[in-house]
């Protein structure tokens, strides 16, 4: 392996030692021009101030054909005011009548001639902001971060409309000061970029671009001046809230705190205040994170917890703040490596984890828990400090929850959530142009208990603190170093500290470990972790290694997520990518890697080669496959905190296709599968097809199939002094034959820029048949014996196992673990930005399900007894209205 990462690293550095940079623009300046009347934003270029003689039109295309003149024309010009940044586009174009004007919701993405501008106010080369207006007017807007990335989920106030006539189309803007940050001075100097996409002649046209083979985007930011004797507007920003939301389920008969309906009326109010002209403040009052689009169904039979995407507008807006330890390079490749996040988002209001009294009994009683915790209060503090700064901090605070309960007729409460306190604080400095940075985050979670029963299952406080940043090591920025270290530390009575010892991230109580012990006398645990990377950003020739260790006491769950602690982790991958088109393709990409992972302990629990290429053909057809073979390592996770076991080799392998996206249909089409020595297999199918009958609908289907047969599916563990060789316990598995079909589906109909409907389904159908159960044989090994073969006897009827029939060993009752499981999930949403900045929400949401202890795969049978089930119908109705003081 040490020869193969020499050979990669010697041919990736030999093939570019010798390169120049070459892509950096000419020197170009864009003049901003201050109007003398007042500009009406209709999308009519009709004032004087849009005539003068300074127009942009020197852009080059990227797509389809590198550094070649654009087929069209475009012209924008610059103007401003005391109060706001005017840009005014004009797209020529020879035939206005193929324009292809697409309409779609606020930042969807849409295939449709779009025009952006790009603008970095504070001057840093690295970060600002992004407008970009469709053909038809529809809109996107966000940030951007790390000189190559961006993040959408900032939405501004601002104006643009657009024209379509005999010459092209046209866009005017107009963005408030309010909505940019800068340093007050009497003559600014910003930077500023143009895109310009002809969608259907796939052709993107830039006032600057970064090569294929290259890298950076703001830095290549051209300069715009002329700017003078404005004042950075300190505006208040008033986002009040009004809701009420309907729900109609289906509560178990007699259920006293639910007949079925309830009415929740509710109100709040988000604040956004501009402190000084650099930082923002962002609070909300009773927020409503109500989330408009719903979770997807999962079955999980892993130990592993299921990872949800944030959807809540006050998390998600300026999110990338405290994004940690991905800066400096723009490729961050993972290879069986689970980088744990400082702050996961969906931690604060997730649902009250706090168990039920331990004398009540689900069978004759009813229970009323919050589905989430409720949020008092957050705020945020973001933007830029001193020298160069970027600062964000992040407090919440939510409320203490309680579930009530009927016990013999009797109702009380019991407390399941105590209030908590959340608290986050980055900052980060780039340095010397941005070839350096360095940067901080850490985080705090203090909980207060009433009952002292949470205190064995709630950590009382978590700390973390993490140092990251990079250096590039050359002039042309072409190799960069980055990476990131950190700390946590937990603290819990000695009930709550031997749980999080044995819990699926740690398992300590791991019965051969050389390394860790459960210590059932402490009351804090304190781990670390670091990660570094040497990527290469330029050039044809592709190069990406990284090492990283989780140590395992390591544990950022409080107020982060993390998959799995114990953990070293290591690849060297290189590749070469074509950017020329030829004679059948337009670009290729392609890439070769190993990488391994061990434990503290020094076993190797997961190797593998790995290769993937990316394939773009003259019809604009894409093709994307991966191969990978996997040797056999130790596996310290399958007996979920019992002895080692052993991972047989096995090789995967994955193609997908996807067909021109200018279409009126679209496909994509791929399999998928990954089989292992041992008998293990995986496979499956997906299908994506889009529909865009007219210019403001379109209509995604996306089916899946996927069949997995595990010949060692974990069950549980039994304690038994008989079993010797496995450390007195049983470790039973059995074979799992499961099935899973299920399909996203989605409408799009945009009736205007302001005013659209979306409709959601999510059908999935999982089953599971468990057969041929069995125990491990003996530790370090994928031995099992089988239960009914020998000795032992298998009870099919009651799932009943004895380990060695007539002997000593006690019988196992297992229980009948099979399951088909149907799921139905959707939304339908209609929004509508009645005024700039205010929306008006209607949205249904219904959800059914339905269980049975069956294995089989009955297509027809689930999706009877899925439509026939009752299903849960939210309604809801919300206004916001956008005040700006």
């Amino acid at each position: 392996m040490k020869k193969v990462f020499y050979l990669l690293l010697f041919l990736s550095i030999s093939i570019n030692v010798f390169a120049n940079d070459l892509d950096k623009s000419d020197s170009l300046i864009v003049q901003a021009i201050r109007a003398d009347e007042k500009i009406k934003i209709d999308g009519i270029l009709s004032e004087t101030i849009w005539e003068n003689g300074y127009e942009i039109s020197k852009f080059t295309q990227r797509e389809p054909i590198e550094g070649s003149q654009p087929t069209e024309k475009t012209e924008v010009r610059i103007a401003y005011d005391d109060n706001s940044l005017y840009v005014g586009a004009r797209m020529f174009d020879s035939a206005p009548d193929s324009i292809i004007a697409r309409l779609a919701r606020r930042d969807a993405e849409v295939s449709t001639d779009y025009f952006a501008f790009f603008i970095d106010p504070f001057y840093d080369k690295r970060s600002g902001f992004y407008f970009a207006v469709t053909a038809a007017g529809s809109v996107w807007d966000g940030v951007l971060m790390n000189d190559d990335w961006d993040d959408d989920s900032w939405d501004g106030v601002w104006d643009v409309k657009t024209n379509i006539d005999e010459k092209g189309w046209t866009a005017e803007f107009r963005i408030p000061y309010s909505q940019l940050r800068f340093h007050k001075k009497n003559e600014y100097l910003w930077s500023i970029n143009f895109k310009r996409e002809i969608h259907r002649k796939n052709e993107s046209d830039y006032l600057v671009f970064t090569p294929k083979d290259g890298s950076g985007f703001v830095s290549r930011f051209v300069d715009l001046v002329g700017i003078e004797n404005i004042e950075p507007i300190r505006q208040i920003e008033l986002l009040p809230y009004f809701r009420t939301k309907a729900e109609y389920t289906n509560p178990t008969p007699g259920n006293p705190f639910n007949d079925g309906s309830r009415y929740l009326p509710g109100m709040g109010v988000d604040v956004k205040i501009g402190i000084g002209n650099n930082l923002t403040l962002d609070a909300t009052v009773n927020p409503d994170f109500g989330q408009v689009e719903v979770d997807p169904a999962v079955v999980n039979l892993s130990d592993i917890e299921t990872y949800y995407q944030e959807k809540r507008p006050f998390f998600i807006e300026g999110s990338s703040t405290f994004s940690f330890g991905h800066g400096g390079a723009r490729n961050y490749w993972g290879f069986n490596w689970s980088n744990p996040d400082f702050f996961y988002s969906r931690r604060i209001g997730r649902a009250p984890q706090g168990s039920l009294p331990p004398d009540y009994d689900p069978d004759y009683d009813f229970v009323d828990s919050p589905e989430g915790t409720r949020i008092l209060g957050a705020a945020k503090l973001s933007g830029k400090v001193g020298n160069n700064w970027n600062v964000g901090t992040l407090h919440a605070v939510t409320a203490r929850e309680k579930a009530e309960l009927q016990m013999g007729g009797k109702k009380f409460h019991s407390e399941v959530e105590p209030l908590t306190y959340y608290g986050i604080y980055r900052a980060q400095r780039e340095i010397n142009e941005s070839r350096q940075a360095i940067g901080f985050i850490s985080t705090v979670m203090n909980r207060k208990f009433a009952d002292d029963r949470l205190r064995e299952e709630l950590n009382s406080d978590a700390y973390t603190i993490g140092i990251d940043g990079w250096t590039f090591l050359d002039s042309s920025k072409t190799w960069v170093i980055s990476g990131w270290t950190g700390m946590t530390h937990v603290r819990a009575n000695q009930t709550r500290m031997i749980d999080l010892q044995t819990n699926s991230q740690h398992y300590f109580q791991r019965p051969d470990a050389g390394h860790v012990s459960v210590d059932s006398s402490t009351t804090s645990m304190t781990g670390y972790a670091a990660r570094f990377c040497l990527n290469k950003q330029k050039g044809n020739a592709i190069f990406n290694s990284a090492f990283g260790f989780i140590n395992p006491k390591f544990d950022v769950n409080d107020v982060g997520f993390m998959w799995r602690g114990d953990q070293i982790n290591g690849h060297i991958g290189a590749g070469y990518q074509w950017v020329k088109p030829g004679k059948f393709t337009r670009e290729v990409v392609t890439i070769l890697a190993i990488f391994g992972s061990w434990d503290f302990d020094k076993n190797a629990i997961w190797n593998g080669y790995f290769q993937n290429s990316w394939i773009e053909f003259l019809n604009y057809y894409e093709l994307e496959y991966m191969l990978a073979y996997n040797p056999e390592t130790i596996n310290n996770r399958r007996t979920r905190g019992g002895p080692l076991t052993i991972n047989p080799p096995g090789w995967e392998a994955n193609i997908f296709m996807n067909s021109d996206d200018r279409k009126p249909w679209v496909f994509g089409l791929g399999t998928f599968g990954y089989k292992s020595e041992s008998g293990s297999w995986n496979r499956g199918v997906e299908l994506e097809v889009e529909w865009k009958p007219a210019a403001n609908v379109s209509v995604s289907v996306g089916p899946e199939l996927e069949y997995d047969h595990t010949d060692a599916q974990w069950i549980d563990a039994f304690d038994d002094p008989l079993a010797t060789k496995t450390y007195g316990k049983r470790y039973v598995f059995a074979e799992l034959d499961h099935r899973t079909l299920s399909a996203s589906i989605r409408l799009n109909w945009t009736f205007t820029p302001k005013l659209s409907f979306q409709l959601y389904a999510q059908p999935l159908i999982s089953s599971g048949d468990y057969y041929n159960f069995k125990e491990l044989a003996r530790p370090k090994s994928y031995e099992f014996s089988i239960y009914g073969e020998g000795e032992s006897t298998f009870n099919e009827q009651d799932y009943l196992a004895d380990p060695d029939g007539s002997g000593l060993a006690e019988s196992i009752e297992l229980g009948n673990p099979d399951f088909n499981y149907k799921s139905l999930r959707g939304n339908a949403i209609f929004r509508w930005e009645y005024s700039p900045g205010s929306t008006l929400y209607f949205v249904w949401t219904q959800r059914r399900s339905d269980f049975e202890e069956i294995g089989e795969f009955r297509f027809r049978r689930s999706m009877s007894r899925l439509w026939n089930v009752q299903g849960d119908n939210i309604f809801m109705v919300k206004m916001t209205y956008w005040f700006g003081i």
